[in-house]
């Protein structure tokens, strides 16, 4: 009975001691902007940043790994100058949940509200979203967002204190890129976005010219789409000789010293070769498709973004073909990329098999939801757990080549929710749910699992794989896509590669190799060892590999025209 009544006693004394952690702090911080800086309400995600160090502001010092700094967010709305927004106890954060839990010391801090504009949808829906304004879709880069001047300040959460901050700077605008003789540029209004997302909407492309495109104006070209992030300009190209001036940094990525100067020697090596005499002459671009939810759209039909697939398809390419002499019809058109732009490449060769004649997809995010990264959405019960009878494994985020992790998948999730409610973090896991998900009651993306527990929801599941499970769609619709995309499919990856996409890649080769009848007369590949966006080369390693997609696959589609084209089809005026 004694040892009973012990135990109750330390269970009352433990809970007693866990409420008192989770009150508010006696610490706050009131955040306030003035009125120069807006005279309307504004309407955003409003974030606290800690950090231990000050190499560069504490803005560009959050991550979900190791080195990761503290970082708090709440919502404002029709937030106005002079007003004050108080973070408090209460207030979630990562990596530590809350300031109380922050240990005294000497800390740099900054502020940042995150604007969000009004969106009233065509589906009826108003919703409260970041519009990109040219930077991708990066909260920290974000023209006209306001931020705070970074602070060193001692901070003691036990201390009954209030710090005062005020957003006393403003993101200034970025200048758009600049045409020259090889690269060009475009911009149009989509029609079909527009129409969905109630005001105008637009896509853009950098365009890569060949060599001789002035000198030949008889010919007409393929057209090879590079998918990928958000692209400032068209990337690894570079007319002017690497600056010999330039600093070397160091990639810890790669553990490479003067990686910087490897980047530009590349890009050179790639603007002597396309312009030399025996490239394939043809057009390359890389689309512009940032939008409210991330910097770019997963180039597929979608509830909560809109018709992206259909305006890049029907829309965009048509306008560049025509602009640029494209030969403009399905067997002149491939596609290639790495992670996302992988996944973009297989998904618009599927949703689309008579419009592209070929796809070359790296390193694809998941392409299999039974290794959605470490999870199996249709079968497991939480994300960010695996449970047993008396113990529960959390699953890892991401791993080196060794196999060593350093975040865990309730780690990047839980940033995510710092970041934005709603799936308004503009990161990983909330675009797969805003392309993936149907539209929740309150016309934000339906949540696959809850972001706080990690507890999955099979209902959003049995929606994503009917709609975004690729290896599903395609062993499904096997008997009419099948002759579609025989010869078109080809996907890499390496065996190691850092978000375990390499075991979605293992179900769909099982399919295609095992299953799909007619063959699919395609390839996959692995790389040994092989991190993230290994792209099919044995010869070099990732941080060399990673920067030749174009003379990678240039190569590759010509062998596939060669293979595929129709008898009448135009083979002579761009092959001087």
């Amino acid at each position: 009975m004694k040892t009973l009544n012990s135990l109750l006693f330390l269970c009352v004394l433990f809970a007693c001691l866990n409420c008192q952690n989770n009150q508010t702090s006696a610490l706050t911080f009131s955040i306030t902007f003035e009125a120069d800086k807006s005279e309307t309400p504004l309407d955003g995600r409003l974030l606290l940043i800690i950090a231990k160090h000050d190499e560069k502001e504490p803005r560009f010092q959050i991550s979900s790994g190791p080195n990761a700094q503290q970082i708090f967010g709440i919502d404002v709305e029709g937030w106005e100058s002079g007003q004050v927004a108080i973070f408090d106890g209460d207030v979630f954060g990562y990596p530590k949940a809350s300031l109380n839990d922050l240990e005294p010391g000497e800390y740099y801090v900054q502020a940042l509200l995150h604007k969000y504009e009004t969106f009233n949808r065509a589906d009826g829906h108003t919703v409260k979203l970041p519009m990109d304004r040219g930077e991708g879709q990066h909260w920290n880069l974000a023209p006209g967002n306001l931020y705070s001047s970074p602070v060193k300040m001692n901070i003691n959460p036990n201390e009954k204190f209030e710090i005062k901050i005020n957003l006393d700077q403003e993101i200034p605008p970025i200048d758009p890129p600049k045409d020259s003789k090889y690269v060009k540029h475009v911009k149009i209004q989509s029609e079909l976005l527009s129409e969905f997302w109630g005001r105008p909407m637009h896509l853009g492309a950098h365009v890569l010219l060949p060599e001789g495109f002035d000198e030949h104006p008889e010919a007409k070209y393929p057209l090879a789409i590079f998918h990928g992030h958000f692209p400032s300009d068209f990337g690894g190209f570079r007319e002017e000789a690497p600056d010999p001036n330039l600093e070397p940094d160091y990639s810890a990525r790669f553990d490479v010293k003067g990686y910087n100067r490897i980047v530009q020697e590349e890009a050179h090596n790639f603007y002597k070769t396309w312009t030399g005499p025996d490239f394939p002459r043809m057009i390359i671009i890389e689309i512009q498709h940032a939008n409210p939810y991330y910097d770019d759209s997963y180039a597929v039909n979608s509830a909560n973004l809109g018709p992206y697939g259909d305006a890049i398809t029907y829309e965009l390419i048509p306008y560049i073909e025509e602009e640029f002499r494209g030969i403009g019809e399905g067997w002149s058109r491939f596609l290639y990329g790495g992670s996302t732009g992988g996944w973009e490449a297989l998904a618009a060769q599927v949703m689309y098999p008579d419009e592209y004649n070929g796809c070359f997809a790296a390193c694809p995010d998941p392409i299999d939801f039974r290794a959605y990264t470490l999870v199996n959405i249709y079968e497991d019960l939480n994300a960010y757990y695996e449970d047993g009878d008396f113990k529960k494994i959390e699953r890892a985020g991401h791993r080196d080549y060794l196999g060593n992790v350093d975040r865990t998948l309730k780690d990047w999730n839980h940033l995510e929710l710092v970041l934005g409610t709603k799936g308004r973090s503009g990161d990983q896991f909330d675009i797969w749910e805003a392309v993936y998900s149907p539209v929740g009651e309150d016309g934000y993306p339906k949540r696959i699992w809850d972001k706080m527990t990690g507890e999955i929801d099979r209902t959003v599941a049995e929606y994503w794989r009917e709609h975004y499970d690729l290896r599903y769609i395609l062993q499904r619709d096997w008997k009419t896509l099948g002759p579609k995309l025989k010869g078109k499919i080809h996907i890499y990856c390496g065996d190691m590669d850092n978000y375990y996409l390499n075991n979605a890649v293992y179900l769909m080769e099982q399919f295609l190799e095992s299953t799909a009848d007619p063959y699919y007369e395609g390839e996959v590949d692995y790389g040994d060892r092989a991190e993230h966006c290994w792209n099919g080369d044995h010869e070099n390693p990732n941080h060399i590999s990673r920067l030749r997609y174009n003379t990678m696959y240039v190569p590759k589609i010509l062998d596939r025209i060669k293979k595929s084209a129709p008898k009448d089809a135009d083979l002579v005026s761009w092959r001087y």
